[in-house]
């Protein structure tokens, strides 16, 4: 599913699980994937992988944090960016979140922007609001820039 951003610019968001329509999707640039399952799968296209379990929390959180930022910098350049996990909610949510506070929402308001611009299930997990909250302080404190 193709998303703006809250800045205007777009970000591909879907899952494995096919929940989230991918019929407006295009072959990627880039990827960073959320899921241990795309690891099996082959692309055409570069990318990340993030070890982030389904339900839970990235195992080496500056890792990610990192990851997000990273993505953020190539969505920036004008690449088409695909982000997904296995259902296409909450890892992937989480992350969207993470890109709309580096659009400049706050971690409130870019969690309700996800759910009212992406899917209404998105950041479903405890834990995965606060992971938003923790990234924009450690973005803030790291000042990432493209």
């Amino acid at each position: 599913m193709r998303v703006e951003l809250p800045d205007g610019r777009i970000v591909q968001a879907h899952g494995l699980g096919g929940f989230i329509s991918v019929e407006d999707d295009e072959t990627p640039g880039w990827a960073l994937y959320l899921d241990h399952q795309w690891r099996e799968r082959r692309s055409d296209w570069p990318s990340r992988f993030v070890d982030w379990p389904d339900h839970g929390l990235p195992a080496d959180e500056e890792d990610a944090f990192q990851a997000v930022v990273g993505t953020w910098n190539r969505i920036q350049r004008g690449e088409l960016v695909d982000v997904a996990c296995d259902g296409g909610t909450g890892r992937t949510g989480t992350v969207l979140a993470c890109l709309a506070v580096l659009c400049g929402l706050s971690p409130v308001e870019a969690v309700e922007w996800v759910r009212s611009h992406y899917n209404e299930y998105a950041i479903e997990a405890e834990g995965h609001e606060r992971l938003v909250d923790r990234f924009a302080g450690w973005s803030a404190k790291s000042a990432p820039t493209a």
